[in-house]
Order: C-alpha cells, then structure tokens, then sequence
C-alpha cells in the first residue's frame, strides 16, 4: 500500500498542489492525468522519493519494493544491456556484487565462506537462478534482440534504450512500479505487449500518459489532477472522461430533478460495468464499478481548445502520387523504399512504421523540406498544404516576438489584433498570455500555436507528423474530434492508439521493403491476419517464399 497524506507544494505564489490525500493498493493500475503543467510528472517524482513535498508525507508498507521507470537514457552508458535491465532489482544485483567480489579474493577466508553462504541462500530466495534468463525474455518481449544483449548502453540508439530502461522497470516483479510516458518510442506490437503485461500485474501499478487507449487497457483507478486539486477515481479513462462530460451537462440542466440525474448516472454505471468484462482486468473494475458511490464522481472543470479546420476551397481530384519514393538516413541505411500509392480526395491517412525516423522522413520529403534519395512525387494543382512537423523548433527558436505577431506573419488576410487573439484564444492563450515571447514556450504551447496556425491557413490537405506529442488529453480530444470533422484529405502520424483508430479510414505503412496500403481503420489493421504476415515479410521476419 502507498498512503498519501496532506501533500503541499508550491512554486512562489503557485500552488501546484494543496492536501493531497491518495491510498493506493495491491491489485490495481492508476492512471494521473491533468492538463500540461498540472504537475504529473512531479506527483510521480514526490511519491517515488525522488522529489521532497513541502509538506505531508509518503508511508509505504514496509518491505515494498518499488521500481520507478528511468528517465536518464545516460546513466548506465557504461554498463552492458543486461546488467542494466538486472539493476533494476538493486536488492539482488548488490548480493550478485557482493558475492562476485568475494569469490575473486585470492585470500578467501572461512569468515567469507559463512558470508557467502548467506548470500547465496538471499540470491535463490530471491530467484537468482533465473535471473540472467528472465532479464533476457524482458528484452526480447521488448524488442531487444539477444545480439544486443552484451553491448554497453552507449552503443545504443535512442529508441533501443528507452526498452531497456522499461525492461529494468518491470524486472523481477517490483511491489511497486512506477512510470512516466512508458509508450513513448515504442512500436505497435510491444505497446501491446506491455498492455498485456500490465493487465497481469498483480501489484501496484501507477503510471502518467497521454494514450488514451494504453490508460483504458490497462487502469483501474484515474488520478486526476484539476486546478492544485487530486483526486482519485474508480474505473478507466474512458469511463471518467464520459462520466465527467455527463456530469458537465446535467450541471447545464437546472430543472433537472435530482433523482433523474442519479438514475441516469447509475444507469450509465451499470453499462459501463457490464462492458468492463471485456478487459483482462474485467474482474477488479467490473466489482469496484458496481460498489461505487455516485456522489464521489464530480464533473471536470478543464478547458478544450477549439480546433476547427476550413477549406479556402474544395480539392480537386487530383491529390497526391507517390512512386517508388526511397529514402536513407546518415548512415546510408535504408528507412523505407519503393514507396508507390495515390492519394484519393477524403482520404484520412494514417502514415505509420516500426521506425519513427522513416516516418519523420516521408513527411519532410512530401512537404518539400528533404530531398528524397529515389523516386517522385507529384501534387495536384488544386491543393493546398498545411504542415506541422515533428520537430517545430525552427518556427520558434531565437525569434524575439510575442505570440500576436508570431502568428500575425502566417495570416495572409486579416492581420487585426483582435483576429489574431480569437485565433490564439481558441487554443486557450487568453489575456496577456498573448504577449508570452515565443521562444520561451513549453513542447504543448508550441503545438497548440502551430495549431493555430494551420487553422489560418484554411488548407484542404492538412499534413500532421505526431501532433499528439507534447499536447495534454484535452488537447488531444479536441484535435482528434477536429480531424474527424474534417471535409478535406488528411495524412498524419501519431504513437496515440484512440487517435490512429478514430481519425483514419487508410493505414499506409512504411518499410525498408516498401509499403503496406489497406483501406481500413487501424484495429481493422492490427487484428487482420494477412497483414500480420506481409508486415513480417515487408521487415525480413519472414522470407516471402512462406
């Protein structure tokens, strides 16, 4: 159990929290939520000891161990993969240490005989035996080939890391495991896997995230941050983003009798319990949905930007060709090739790859900023593009300007003060905000003004490269309801599993062996068994003879 108790912290004049009070027990998964900047992370870091509140305090049951998801992809440079992930349980590797450095003595002793005793007894009570072995299996699950396993950290490239680090997370069974973002950089298949894994995990389980599907899959209880106030809540995100938003309109509803309210939020309940035994944590939420008080649920008091996109004018039916597009990266190895398909008026096309950087490189080749190593491709006359990349820097970095005249230069119309702070206001930026220089926004603030100004723009074929990244799950929501509402074509990438299935009625992905083009949405994708095997042919995990 974790217990706690009058947590307070403040910033200056900022409270970030004020009396939190959480109990969090064996069994289940919470899931923390807020806008950006509500203090996530920070609650995280405060409950694992890495972070001192100003006041209260953290009891955890004695003889817990807790496990916390490492956010220092330097820190074990220096030691081999599998040492890394066997460091996660510091407990077992200090006896692994200790007991090496005594069997090395030249001079070993009785002393150290009886020594070394105890300490072999300690390491196959803790499973040491098997270690070494199950640290492996961690990896391969994660996507580590066993070739890797030997190399030092340093040797590495970013993606790989972050799996290592999650293996060291979840080795050897922690009490308590803890972690922040732990989707990011992975790949379809080993979400899936950790979604499986964490539905199995018999512990306690919290985690920060901005997946909405990773936080229905795998939670139990939400912890929701609103205005320096936590509070905790049975059941997924979807059930108190719904309840929430249910609240929010009964609130609207004056003359609403309140027995009519509670029999509608109950009736609600008991749907949303029934539907629960379709998740592999069906048995806990179901039986804690059917125990929970009505008058505990309160009705979320966050903001959702406005995001609507306009077309200056219809496209034609011409759109996009691509042929046999080929592109490299530094090295000179291939990220994708032989890339051939024709994009139709309306289409919402999910761009997706087992390597984010293929991904990156397609839309800064199509947006005319990278030269493609090989092939064509041609736009149509009648379209118009707007862009947001995944790396914005170039839009904001070392540019002394307040956010008005920042997107007063994109406007080509109206350049008005007062048009431009309606732009700014439907992305939540409201009063002075507007005049915060835009050199010194946070990752979301950044997004949310590239946001405003691919609104701006009016184009009939918008052009998103993980939007999602950096944005908090309002904003999220309301880009994702905005692209659904969208007349015009649409091709987009995103690590966000609610966000690909919702938006996209195309999956192209993209391999060192050419494309997969299916017309179909992105579960329809994951679940088809033809395309389970051409994507192992396309990435070499099959020869195409099979």
């Amino acid at each position: 159990m974790i217990q706690v108790s009058n947590v307070s912290l403040r910033y200056g004049k900022r409270v970030l929290f004020d009396e939190v009070n959480l109990k969090m027990n064996k069994g289940n998964c919470y899931g923390i939520i807020g806008a950006n900047g509500a203090g996530k992370s920070t609650l995280l870091k405060i409950m694992s000891g890495e972070m001192d509140a100003q006041t209260g305090k953290i009891d955890i049951s004695p003889g817990m161990r807790m496990s916390v998801l490492s956010q220092n992809h330097f820190e074990f440079d220096e030691h081999t993969v599998l040492n890394t992930v066997l460091m996660g349980n510091k407990v077992l590797w200090n006896i692994m240490q200790e007991k090496d450095a005594i069997y090395a003595k030249p001079d070993f002793s009785d002393e150290d005989g009886l020594k070394v005793g105890d300490l072999e007894a300690q390491f196959g009570e803790m499973n040491g035996w098997t270690a070494e072995s199950d640290a492996a299996e961690l990896l391969s699950n994660l996507g580590i080939k066993e070739d890797l396993h030997y190399k030092l950290m340093n040797e590495l490239n970013p993606s790989e890391k972050v799996r290592v680090l999650l293996a060291q997370a979840l080795f050897g069974n922690p009490d308590i495991l803890m972690m922040d973002e732990p989707t990011n950089g992975l790949d379809i298949e080993t979400i899936a896997w950790l979604e499986n894994f964490l539905a199995d995990f018999e512990n306690i389980a919290i985690v920060v995230s901005h997946d909405r599907h990773f936080l229905d899959m795998v939670c139990t209880h939400m912890i929701d941050i609103d205005y320096s106030k936590v509070n905790i809540y049975t059941g997924n995100y979807t059930f108190w983003f719904e309840t929430s938003q249910m609240l929010n309109r009964q609130k609207a509803q004056k003359n609403k009798k309140m027995e009519d309210k509670k029999a509608e939020l109950l009736e609600f309940i008991a749907r949303f319990s029934a539907n629960a035994s379709k998740s592999k944590q069906a048995t806990s939420r179901k039986k804690a949905l059917e125990k929970l008080d009505f008058e505990t649920i309160q009705a979320s008091s966050r903001k959702y930007p406005g995001i609507i996109f306009k077309q200056e004018r219809e496209a034609g039916n011409q759109v996009l060709e691509v042929d046999k597009l080929c592109s490299k990266n530094a090295e000179g190895e291939v990220l994708f090739k032989d890339i051939t398909f024709q994009v139709n008026k309306d289409d919402k096309i999910a761009i997706i790859s087992k390597d984010p950087l293929a991904i990156n490189a397609f839309f800064e080749i199509v947006s005319n900023n990278k030269t493609a190593d090989a092939g064509t491709f041609e736009w149509g006359i009648t379209i118009k593009t707007a862009y947001i990349p995944y790396d914005n820097s170039a839009y904001f970095d070392g540019l002394e300007m307040n956010l008005i005249d920042w997107l007063r230069q994109y406007s080509t119309g109206d350049k008005d003060e007062q048009f431009i702070r309606g732009f700014l206001g439907k992305m939540l930026f409201s009063g002075d905000e507007v005049l915060k220089m835009c050199n010194v926004l946070s990752g979301g603030e950044k997004v949310r003004c590239m946001l405003s100004r691919m609104m701006l723009q009016e184009a009939n074929l918008l052009l998103l490269d993980d939007p999602t990244n950096h944005l908090d799950l309002e904003s999220i929501t309301a880009l994702n309801n905005s692209l659904k509402d969208f007349a015009g074509t649409i091709l987009f990438s995103s690590h966000d599993h609610e966000f690909l299935q919702t938006s996209a009625n195309r999956i192209i992905e993209l391999t060192p062996n050419g494309c997969l083009d299916k017309l179909m949405t992105y579960d329809e994708y994951l679940a088809d068994e033809k395309v389970k095997t051409q994507r192992a042919e396309m990435y070499g995990l099959l020869s195409s003879s099979k």
